[in-house]
């Protein structure tokens, strides 16, 4: 009976191994350093097809991932080679200025998002009025490298040419304008990213409690692995100046209301990676320190660093 017990116990570990995640920041913060904006790029443990969460840096934070030994090869060939796909969560340019920038050196590959979102970079981005057009419509001529996915809220997709899927769900960023929350999977784990959001009660809206639904199940049952999610702010900026982020205090008052669903004891000690802060004066090590200070829940907060590998 022993042995039998000892054999599971092996079997589950290998199959966690087999279904976690590695996380490459290309870019992390939320403005001023346009070397560093907020970009991921996300396989499966022992996969090397990425897809990116956001793209506001693309090619440096490549180079920096190279010369950290996370990549092989040049920037330009993984680019071209190893991202199969990106995620877009909105049209800010924080979040796409590199994949603009680097698309006349790109390969052909999907540009996933809700369709506000790939609206917007149809009309303002990927338009002959200022850039080429290299996706497959829109203005003519559509040149027809980028392809551009729809995705439907609460609807699960493949990310083609990878071994994950995705599920996108509409956040609040300065209602009424949209972000997106990505839930990625693979087999049986997964990954929250979301994109720019405020809280609810200042969104006057319901985006974040809906999206805390879908993810209270899975946090319960372990299949969650971590959430990416972002504080721009310290707890000294005004709610009406917060232009749909979120502060310290915000974070844990969301963090509050997913407890509220799944329990706190799931949350204890749960990987919370914090993005989109913006540098500034000693904003970030404000922010820090007040993370530090009022975490209720005990989540493992991670400030991710740019070319700093994260494994979930």
């Amino acid at each position: 009976m022993k042995s039998v017990l000892i054999v599971l116990i092996l079997c589950c570990q290998i199959a966690a191994a087999q279904t976690s995640f590695k996380v490459i920041p290309l870019g992390v913060k939320g403005g001023t350093d346009e070397s560093n904006l907020s970009s991921y790029m996300i396989a499966p443990q022992g996969s090397d097809a990425y897809v990116c969460l956001d793209a506001g840096t693309v090619h440096y934070g490549i180079e920096k991932a190279v010369q950290a030994r996370l990549l092989q090869g040049t920037a330009g060939e993984i680019l071209k080679k190893n991202i199969k796909g990106f995620l877009i969560s909105h049209g800010h340019l924080d979040h796409l200025a590199g994949m603009i920038i680097n698309s006349p050196d790109d390969s052909t590959k999907n540009i996933y998002g809700l369709d506000d979102c790939l609206n917007i970079l149809k009309d303002k981005y990927f338009s002959w009025k200022s850039w080429a057009n290299f996706a497959n419509e829109g203005e003519k001529p559509a040149l027809g490298k980028y392809h551009y996915t729809v995705l439907t809220p609460g609807r699960e997709v493949p990310l083609e040419h990878t071994d994950m899927q995705v599920t996108a769900f509409p956040l609040s960023h300065a209602n009424p304008y949209q972000s997106t929350a990505f839930l990625i999977r693979h087999q049986d784990a997964y990954v929250l990213y979301l994109g720019d959001t405020g809280p609810d009660s200042v969104e006057h809206a319901d985006k974040m409690h809906l999206l805390w639904e879908q993810a209270a199940p899975l946090l319960q049952a372990k299949q969650l692995k971590a959430i990416f999610i972002e504080v721009s702010f310290a707890n000294e900026q005004p709610d009406k100046q917060l232009f749909g982020h979120l502060t310290p205090r915000w974070l844990m008052s969301e963090l509050q209301d997913l407890a509220s669903l799944a329990g706190a004891a799931a949350l204890k000690g749960f990987p919370i990676v914090v993005t989109h802060i913006k540098p500034g004066g000693n904003r970030e090590q404000l922010i820090r320190t007040q993370l530090k200070a009022y975490n209720p829940l005990q989540v493992r907060l991670i400030i991710p660093e740019q070319a700093k590998l994260l494994t979930f």
